[in-house]
């Protein structure tokens, strides 16, 4: 099964992932699973250090990559229909690149890995 791992799932993943739930845990390291990260999320993350909201541990276009290759996730291209998908969605949730998860995961027709209440609010399914 392919599924989308939030920004933050990915950020404490990363961490040695304490704060992720024992089922998103089991889902993700289940190796007949595609953990998937979004090149939305990897643009949320790099956004959020360059503007002082997040540390990392090294330059983001260095780090992150590498981060995602460690754990042997699969990057998740931003297509026209995800991004057309986002933007028709109800402002349920106010961030952009949450909608922007959404809507990959609902044209992808795969779960979201997420500790996001907001996110569950639509049609798209969550894993917690």
């Amino acid at each position: 099964m392919r599924v989308l791992l939030d920004s933050h799932v990915l950020l404490w993943w990363a961490t040695g992932g304490a704060q992720i739930s024992p089922s998103a845990r089991e889902l993700i390291e289940d190796p007949t699973n595609d953990a998937l990260v979004s090149a939305g999320s990897l643009y949320e993350i790099a956004t959020k250090a360059r503007i002082g909201r997040l540390d990392l541990p090294g330059d983001a276009e260095t780090y992150l990559p590498q981060l995602v290759r460690r754990f042997g996730f699969g990057i998740l291209p931003v297509h026209e229909h995800h991004a057309l998908r986002a933007a028709g969605l109800p402002v349920i949730h106010r961030d952009p690149w949450d909608r922007l998860l959404v809507g990959q995961a609902q044209v992808e027709g795969i779960p979201i890995v997420t500790a996001d209440p907001q996110i569950g609010q639509y049609d798209v399914r969550v894993v917690w």
